[in-house]
């Protein structure tokens, strides 16, 4: 049994989106593992998905993130 409950590290006026209440929260309430952010304002972090969203699809097309393992998905319109 724990003596002192451990408080999430942040600051009044940090926004996060919370990844299992899908809802925008301020200060982080939720574990680190379950959000996204910190954003500056509340109306950023409502866009937390369709950022996280916008960056995988920038990855996965960055012919510099693939190392070229068989695993990687060809980028060039071929397949094996």
């Amino acid at each position: 049994m724990a003596l002192f409950k451990k408080r999430q590290v942040g600051k009044p006026g940090e926004w996060y989106y919370c990844l299992v209440h899908n809802k925008v929260e301020e200060g982080p309430d939720c574990p680190a593992k379950d959000r996204f952010g910190p954003y500056a304002s509340p109306e950023e972090a409502s866009h937390a998905m369709e950022t996280a969203q916008e960056r995988n699809l920038e990855w996965e097309n960055d012919p510099n993130w693939h190392d070229g393992s068989k695993d990687a998905p060809k980028t060039d319109g071929t397949s094996d």
